[in-house]
């Protein structure tokens, strides 16, 4: 009789993978959504140093509203399902962008005709919460990775290098190639679509966790 195989080790198994897959969407996600907003905005306000600043101050700002609760949020009953639910929010939340944006930006232009504030508040209420969603996920998915006290720092930086090499693929892949061959609503469904995708497969793999127990 064979003997059983060996469990993988806690760093490779499919779990620990994808959360890791998670952060790593996550980075790539943001980074994207930033980019292509600075191009739905520029019709609108332009494509000026200040209306770039406002979209960069809008996202930076509500990337550490989502940090703060993702820490929170993760401390009751920290699950895959939970974190797959988050990565579903982000893609429901970005779903306005493309139903709305267009009128929203014209309504705004024409109420704010200062770009400075118009890009502002147009960044805002477009990329806000999608964007506060994309920020909670690193420090949830930090929380469920930390077995021990003694292994939080090395998991934490694992993750968040993870997380910020997915922000520099999306950055480079979006503005180097993306929007070269896909119109900008394009690539925004597929950010979302990877974005329930990956959601999808954490809820999945949790239950045949919980299914196993």
């Amino acid at each position: 009789m064979p003997a059983p195989p060996l469990p993988l080790p806690a760093a490779l198994s499919p779990r620990t993978l994808l959360v890791y897959a998670a952060a790593l969407w996550s980075g790539f996600f943001v980074m994207g959504v930033e980019l292509l907003g600075g191009r739905l905005l520029a019709p609108f306000f332009g494509n000026s140093i200040f209306v770039w600043g406002g979209v960069i101050a809008v996202f930076m700002a509500c990337l550490s509203v989502g940090y703060l609760l993702g820490g929170r949020f993760s401390l009751h009953q920290p699950s895959l399902t939970r974190l797959g639910l988050l990565l579903l929010g982000e893609a429901l939340l970005a779903l306005p962008i493309i139903g709305a944006g267009d009128v929203l930006l014209e309504a705004l232009s024409d109420a704010v005709p200062d770009p400075r504030y118009g890009s502002l508040l147009g960044s805002l209420l477009l990329f806000g919460a999608p964007t506060v969603l994309s920020g909670m996920i690193s420090p949830y998915a930090v929380r469920l990775l930390v077995s021990a006290l003694s292994s939080s720092g090395l998991a934490a930086g694992r993750l968040y290098f993870v997380s910020t090499l997915g922000s520099a693929t999306g950055t480079l892949l979006t503005s180097f190639y993306l929007v070269l061959y896909l119109e900008i609503h394009t690539i925004l469904l597929c950010l979302m679509a990877v974005s329930a995708l990956v959601g999808v497969s954490l809820m999945v793999l949790d239950g045949r966790y919980k299914a196993q127990a």
